[in-house]
């Protein structure tokens, strides 16, 4: 495990505001993005209790898995350009026929959950910083929210604004909370991936920046994993803590991201987790989607894997999510 950053100095100064005011101010800003409901069907897992399940559960659609898939050559460079025969798809160990492929830099609809716990004050400032770099590289028509969580998860964004394309109206709300109190890590992912499915868009992304685990949610552990074995949104998290921090929880933050196929980062020192942010904007404009029809079967986790082939590549790696919870509408019924 790479080391990981350490705190620095007072960090809520007039000076750093007005220079993470200055940094971030765009030329123009566009409205922001209308909220729409999503299609998808929902599927409450069998034997659990109905009332609280509705809490929770996300709303997926057996019939189609849509795959967020990241191509790079050996030497880590992303590879553009590939058509449809270049990807197989291998579901429990069976090609899968893929029938909808899409490629390029297209919008998607991302939250970022940002940890306002008291024991990142020491972190805020890099934190601020790379949460709008990230939003800066991101594609300017994405549809973005903000959860910031102490011991309590919140949308950020005023009620009537659900999304966001502003720059200016996600400055705004980043730089307007002080960090204190614990720490509600499962409740926020909830909230977040729960939230994007009221986006519009079909790629949907969550990128957690936090300094440890969970130690005031009102969620389980189990419940967060299940969640994100239901969705098709990929996960990135950033790790920012001390390597003694009784409360911080790397091998969460791994799986939550190895699951869903996005990556987990632990910068060694804080400077990092603005390149980071960076890269991870950049790894989401250059991503594939693909999906394909799962054959019918008992409910249960389904893994997944892609491989890609080309002309003039001599290897390709592709990462996408490893696995996701199958249910069938005929089950969801008993």
């Amino acid at each position: 495990m790479n080391a990981v950053a350490t705190g620095s100095g007072n960090l809520w100064l007039p000076a750093l505001i007005c220079g993470l005011l200055l940094a971030f101010s765009p030329a123009q800003d566009t409205p922001s993005a209308t909220a729409k409901q999503n299609s998808l069907a929902a599927v409450p897992a069998p034997g659990a209790n109905k009332e609280q399940d509705e809490e929770f559960t996300i709303h997926s659609n057996v019939d189609r898995v849509l795959l967020d898939v990241s191509v790079k050559d050996a030497k880590g460079g992303f590879v553009r350009g590939l058509d449809r025969a270049a990807f197989r798809v291998i579901e429990n160990g069976k090609p899968q026929e893929i029938t909808e492929f899409t490629s390029g830099d297209i919008p998607v609809t991302v939250g970022i959950l940002l940890d306002q716990s008291g024991s990142m004050r020491s972190k805020q400032s890099e934190v601020l910083t790379a949460a709008l770099s990230f939003a800066k590289e991101s594609n300017p028509s994405d549809e973005m929210f903000v959860v910031r969580f102490n011991e309590k998860a919140e949308l950020a964004l005023p009620p009537d604004v659900p999304f966001t394309d502003s720059m200016n109206t996600l400055r705004t709300v980043l730089l307007s909370a002080t960090p204190q109190g614990r720490t509600a890590l499962y409740d926020a992912v909830v909230l977040g991936l729960e939230h994007l499915q009221l986006g519009r868009q079909a790629k949907k992304t969550l990128v957690l920046i936090s300094d440890g685990g969970d130690n005031d949610s009102k969620h389980r552990l189990s419940e967060v994993m299940r969640l994100t074995e239901q969705t098709s949104a990929t996960i990135y998290t950033v790790g920012v803590f001390d390597p003694d921090d009784p409360d911080s929880n790397p091998g969460l933050l791994r799986k939550l991201a190895q699951i869903s196929g996005g990556i987990a980062y632990f910068p060694a020192k804080l400077d990092d987790v603005v390149p980071v942010c960076e890269g991870i904007a950049r790894d989401i404009r250059n991503r594939y989607s693909l999906a394909y029809i799962p054959q019918s079967g008992p409910q249960g986790i389904r893994h997944v894997s892609v491989q890609v082939h080309a002309a003039g590549h001599d290897r390709l790696i592709a990462r996408t999510r490893t696995s996701y919870l199958y249910t069938s509408g005929a089950e969801a019924m008993k």
